[in-house]
């Protein structure tokens, strides 16, 4: 468990590096607000198109290959930056990394799901969420302490040898995810893009990363462009606000074997929303303690997600719907909202794109209610 999070870690920090690294990036190749949104939705379009090719891939050199080839490919590319001094390549880049995370994503949630009782998802899940957290909240420390003695370009590079370590490693360690995925196909898409659940949670997971991904691409830009903080300083912060995840997804992955899915995610929902809004009509030490609360909750909403995810489809197509639904919804929230927001924050000011992006968290909780999860699953993986 703690290698297949390990290697999600990677997959996630690989890209969301690029957000406290944005001020220095942004100075060097002369990045504006909305392209630099535009760069996390290219990483996003890549990990839906990752995602799409995941399912065939798995099925020939099973789960575990597929997990070593995206850490090892996300190390060459995470090296390859040390040569950067483009706009274009970093666009690159994005894709490539968007790609290897979309390969890694399905074969992940099929890798946990298959190696613990389904009474203990919630806690596995939880387990395997850490890797997200963990990204978001290092992240900002390790851009900090890296520009200290390096360029941007060198930082990546650093992370990248540490990725391709790590997929190394875990070709001659790792003893998990040695079976086959399936491959996709238009049936099985049809079957399962027929269903209302699919698309409840791919709207549910379109909130809950934007709500968490989305906003923290641009809260960096948020924190030194209107609130007046130093690159350093909202670096500083946002890594400490990141710190609480690592201990309330535990919370979250309880709470879900004990109230269920549906009442979880609704919960955990509905107080991102209220903190988001908190976030963009408060100051001073309001502001901090909402951002603290935000990243709280925001976290929590995962373990019951994925959890829900796994109960709208039989075992043997929850490596193919986990492969669909994710990065669709990332495509969204973690790709579009923040280009939404790096318009308006030239346009009229971020402030107003975090109240309505609040508001449509809310909002969006109550599908819940809408959304049909299977008691009867067969045995398999």
């Amino acid at each position: 468990m703690l290698f297949v999070t390990l290697l999600f870690f990677l997959t996630f920090i690989s890209r969301f590096i690029f957000s406290p690294l944005m001020p220095s990036i942004g100075a060097d190749v002369g990045l504006s607000p909305s392209q630099a949104g535009s760069l996390f939705f290219l990483a996003s379009l890549g990990a839906l198109g990752g995602s799409l090719l995941s399912g065939f891939m798995s099925a020939r050199i099973n789960h575990r290959g597929t997990l070593i080839f995206a850490a090892l490919v996300t190390g060459a590319t995470l090296m390859a930056c040390y040569f950067a001094h483009s706009v274009w390549f970093i666009r690159v880049a994005m894709i490539v990394l968007g790609m290897c995370a979309g390969l890694n994503q399905p074969s992940v949630v099929a890798t946990v799901a298959a190696m613990v009782r389904r009474e203990d998802w919630g806690k596995a899940l939880s387990l395997q969420q850490l890797g997200p957290r963990l990204s978001y909240a290092a992240a900002p420390f390790l851009a900090v302490a890296l520009l200290a003695a390096f360029s941007w370009q060198a930082s990546l590079a650093i992370l990248g040898v540490f990725a391709a370590a790590s997929g190394i490693a875990f070709l001659f360690w790792g003893d998990c995810g040695g079976f086959p995925g399936t491959p996709p196909n238009l049936r099985r898409f049809g079957g399962i893009m027929r269903q209302r659940s699919f698309w409840i949670m791919v709207v549910l997971f379109a909130l809950g990363i934007g709500a968490q991904a989305g906003l923290y691409t641009m809260i960096p830009l948020y924190l030194t462009e209107e609130r007046g903080f130093s690159a350093s300083s909202a670096n500083t912060l946002l890594g400490l606000v990141m710190i609480p995840p690592l201990f309330t997804t535990f919370f979250a992955g309880w709470l879900t074997d004990r109230i269920g899915e549906k009442r979880a995610i609704l919960l955990f929902m509905i107080v991102t929303g209220l903190a988001i809004i908190a976030v963009a009509s408060t100051s001073s030490g309001w502001l901090v303690a909402s951002m603290f609360v935000l990243s709280a909750f925001s976290a929590c909403f995962f373990p019951p997600a994925f959890a829900a995810l796994s109960r709208i489809v039989q075992p043997n197509l929850r490596s193919l719907v986990a492969g669909l639904a994710p990065p669709s919804a990332f495509l969204l929230g973690g790709g579009l909202l923040p280009i939404a927001l790096g318009y308006m924050g030239q346009a009229y000011s971020f402030s107003l794109g975090f109240i309505l992006t609040g508001l449509a968290v809310i909002a969006g909780a109550f599908l819940v209610f809408a959304l049909r999860l299977l008691d009867n699953l067969e045995e398999g993986c």
